[in-house]
């Protein structure tokens, strides 16, 4: 079978697979940020209890595969709380940007905790209060540091984000998969599925480099790559 009539033919499904991956990681990367940011302050500044929930929820999130994460609330837990009418894209993102915040708090946990106590000690003798001194002198420096680690979450949910063709997500492997099935083409279709992640792959970590670039102090924390 000639190969090229049947991939332009499934030329719309696929770009329709992509932009289905490309929300499922943006959605996750953002409810990442969210949830991660404030975590990370609550284990730097928090106290005991919230340090320790924090904790189990950091344990809990990347200690599990994400398959188990999807099927726990797609045939589990959403349905017991009366979530259960959900579409299945709307449980991948979520729980890829649930996962996601568990290593993005890390990420942030890091970067706060590199900016110098002194930083600190300075804004209070200043005048401003805890509250001011992280929102206005912490955090502004250690979102510098932070972003070279928080880009390399981009490819790993990019990545994930091909499991949920599991719970029924019809992402870019969803389609790839009903191509073979209805065409009987398997390895040119499959190379161009791993063609195109490589390029969302490599220009997403293009765009999140320049940005990098831009907003890097030089002599400061981490540069751009």
């Amino acid at each position: 079978m000639d190969v090229l009539p049947v991939l332009i033919e499934w030329l719309p499904y696929l770009l329709s697979g992509v932009a289905s991956t490309l929300g499922l990681v943006l959605v996750a990367l953002v409810l990442g940020l969210l949830l991660g940011l404030p975590m990370a302050l609550g284990q730097v500044y928090g106290s005991r209890p919230v340090r320790w929930v924090i904790g189990i929820y950091v344990w809990f999130f990347r200690g599990l595969p994400i398959l188990v994460l999807l099927f726990l609330f797609w045939f589990g837990i959403f349905p017991a709380i009366g979530l259960g009418n959900l579409s299945a894209f709307v449980v991948g993102a979520i729980v890829l940007g649930l996962r996601g915040a568990a290593y993005q708090s890390q990420i942030f946990r890091g970067a706060i905790q590199s900016v110098g106590e002194g930083q600190m000690i300075a804004a209070r003798s200043l005048g401003m209060s805890r509250t001011t001194a992280i929102r206005s002198v912490i955090l502004p420096q250690a979102m510098r540091i932070a972003l070279p680690g928080w880009s390399n979450e981009y490819p790993n949910i990019l990545t994930d984000s091909a499991v949920c063709y599991a719970i029924g997500v019809v992402e870019l492997l969803t389609i790839t998969s009903r191509m073979v099935t209805q065409t009987n083409v398997m390895m040119p279709v499959y190379l161009t599925a791993a063609g195109i992640f490589i390029i969302l792959n490599y220009g997403g970590l293009k765009v999140l480099h320049r940005l990098e670039a831009r907003i890097a102090i030089p002599g400061f924390g981490t540069g751009a790559m």
